[in-house]
């Protein structure tokens, strides 16, 4: 494995896409972060960021936000499925329709 120069790091190949390349840039400020904490060296931004990030207050705000997105998940879900029902009600009435001898007639919505 290569070192990654004055850090002794492992050098990793290139993201290959947006995305990735944000995660690399995310974990190489963490690891910097944390050096500067162990070496008394971070700023006073840097530690207010960490501290706020332990909180209980920051915690729930986490939790409130996975439920949210999980609210939202289930409401699309909802809303397709009535969609579904929609469409199956319709078939459903227009197969009678046809089963009762009114012939090729479709109702369209």
């Amino acid at each position: 494995m290569a070192s990654g120069g004055k850090r002794g790091r492992p050098v990793r190949p290139p993201a290959t896409t947006p995305t990735a390349r944000e995660n690399q840039l995310i974990a190489d400020a963490y690891a910097l972060a944390e050096q500067q904490i162990r070496e008394g060296k971070a700023s006073s931004q840097v530690l207010t960021h960490f501290l706020k990030m332990g909180t209980e207050r920051e915690r729930l705000e986490q939790e409130r936000l996975k439920g949210e997105n999980a609210l939202l998940s289930a409401k699309v879900e909802n809303l397709a499925s009535q969609a579904r029902i929609e469409t199956l009600y319709g078939e459903a009435l227009n197969a009678m329709r046809r089963y009762s001898g009114h012939g090729e007639e479709v109702i369209e919505e």
